[in-house]
């Protein structure tokens, strides 16, 4: 078989942006995947006639802008249209918006309490703060804290001039941020109810934690940290389904020279004296190179496929014991028109925005009760958006499409695996939930596919079903992810890479990982930096 430069492994979004930059160098790279279609969790699929789905991945806005012009992918097809706001409607029949607008939320805030609204500047300057700390370090590599070498101690520098200029009170804060749970972060700030519920929606979403579950309040950081034409916060649709991220990195990729098989697993990384030789797939083909980059968690890249003879025993120990656990799952729904919402004008642009059916931190603390017994939450947290209301592409003319995460949903259930009987009441569980806030909703679903975190982990490989590779949670951020003394995209094997979500800076459709990596291997081949880093100033 052929010889590459570089060998990745897997076409998810981190995959093919890494690809994309080994090849933009002038590298042969190869990327190789066991799906039928590229984008991993970054695709849009039809999957009833007529209608795109964004099946997995749904939303915009934690890609990088710096990655998105290095790449030219607005030249390849990426067309990110922001939305603004959306609701949350409670139980008693009233809602609560959110605008993206500050003076049209303050205006919504002070609907439900006027104490609320001015304590609301205060959380927004605050968390915006937190937002300015981190987005510079994005596309850094993690220095080694445990290292002389001239690099990482640059490095520890930037990262000790970054606190020092938050001064001691918000350092003070900073580090209590971090750890603490956004239940009781929010609780410091405000009085009601469904403000704290549609606030600390961000802070669970694809992580097994509760809202009262120390680090989620990091977790709401990391989904404040994208921006949208330049509006850092701001969500977006991609035109086509989340499938157009990927398949402009594809066409970057290829415009460069990169070649993409798919149908192609890896069974198996191929090492010879210490270092790695190529891949081998299922099929029994073989592919050489001494570069091999994996776009794989790295529990399945040191435990799946890699043989543990290969490794160093700590390491099979560490990717084993790494935190990994599905909490979610995923309706995609074919509408024969636009759903009416009770309470809601069916012209009002809150419709374009996201909706949830939360409406206090105690209910969807319980939903969190019910995933750690095993089962799927009975009163679920959704994430619902209806993204043809702005792409019309997705879906025939008058028709719709809507996403709906669901948080929680265990990988396994305490009765055993999941059954068809069991993905069945878990959907008709999520439909009902909007149902009781929408008349109509029911009578115009023409087709409805229920994805389980085993359905997902099954189809995409992300084990159990972990959207971001692995919690986000402080031991496992930043120099120690995925584990300590192999933050910096490095394996224990010589020519072994790791560039997925289980990496600096972690999860989201970020692309930060990739590059990343990308970076670290020109610096071993001795090349120029020829990947931006995250401004200094930012």
């Amino acid at each position: 078989m052929k010889r590459y430069d570089a060998i990745v492994i897997g076409a998810g979004h981190n995959g093919l942006t890494n690809a994309a930059y080994l090849a933009k160098a002038g590298l042969d790279v190869l990327v190789v995947e066991r799906n039928p279609y590229i984008g991993g969790a970054t695709v849009s699929r039809e999957l009833h006639e007529g209608w795109l789905y964004s099946n997995c991945s749904y939303v915009c806005s934690l890609l990088r802008p710096e990655i998105t012009r290095d790449l030219e992918l607005p030249r390849h097809g990426l067309q990110v249209v922001p939305y603004g706001g959306g609701v949350t409607f409670m139980e008693n029949g009233d809602y609560f918006a959110s605008f993206e607008d500050h003076e049209a939320q303050l205006r919504e805030i002070a609907r439900h309490s006027v104490r609320d609204a001015n304590a609301y500047e205060r959380y927004h300057t605050d968390v915006t703060k937190q937002t300015r700390l981190i987005r510079p370090f994005l596309l850094r590599t993690p220095p080694d804290p445990t290292s002389f070498k001239p690099r990482d101690i640059k490095e520890l520098l930037f990262l000790a001039k970054a606190f020092y200029h938050l001064g001691e009170e918000t350092l003070n804060d900073t580090f209590r941020f971090w750890t603490m749970s956004i239940g009781d972060y929010l609780n410091e700030y405000f009085e009601t109810d469904v403000l704290k519920a549609a606030l600390a929606g961000s802070g669970i979403i694809g992580t097994a934690l509760g809202v009262y579950s120390p680090g989620s309040a990091y977790v709401l950081l990391h989904h404040y940290m994208g921006d949208v034409d330049g509006t850092v916060g701001a969500w977006g649709f991609a035109r086509g389904g989340m499938g157009a991220v990927s398949g402009a990195l594809a066409k970057a990729f290829q415009s460069y020279g990169g070649e993409i098989k798919v149908a192609a697993e890896v069974s198996r990384i191929v090492v010879k004296n210490g270092r790695t030789t190529g891949v081998a797939l299922a099929n029994g083909d073989e592919y050489h190179s001494d570069i091999v980059v994996s776009n794989l968690d790295p529990r399945r890249t040191f435990t799946v496929i890699m043989d543990e003879s290969d490794l160093p025993a700590d390491i099979v120990t560490k990717a084993k014991n790494f935190k990994i656990r599905g909490s979610s799952g995923k309706l995609n729904i074919a509408l024969d028109g636009l759903p009416t919402f009770t309470g809601l004008d069916p012209n009002s642009r809150l419709m374009i925005g996201d909706m949830h059916f939360s409406d206090s931190l105690e209910n969807m603390e319980r939903a969190y009760d019910d995933w750690k017994n095993g089962t799927w939450s009975k009163k679920p947290y959704l994430d619902m958006v209806i993204p043809t209301q702005t792409d019309p592409t997705m879906a025939p003319p008058g028709k719709h499409m809507m996403s709906v995460f669901v948080q929680y949903a265990p990988p396994k259930l305490a009765t055993g695996e999941w059954t068809d009987a069991d993905r069945d009441a878990f959907g008709k569980t999520v439909l009902d939930t909007i149902g009781n806030h929408s008349p109509d909703f029911k009578d115009l679903i023409l087709h409805v596919e229920v994805r389980t975190p085993q359905d997902i982990e099954n189809e995409v490989g992300l084990t159990e079903g972990n959207i971001f590779q692995g919690e986000l949670t402080f031991d496992q951020l930043l120099f120690n992810r995925p584990f300590p003394g192999y933050a910096q995209y490095r394996g224990p094997v010589q020519g072994l890479y790791l560039c997925g979500s289980g990496t600096h800076p972690g999860g989201g459709v970020m692309s930060a990982p990739g590059a990343n990596a990308a970076r670290e291997i020109f610096l071993d081949l001795k090349r120029d930096n020829l990947v931006p880093e995250a401004y200094a100033d930012d």
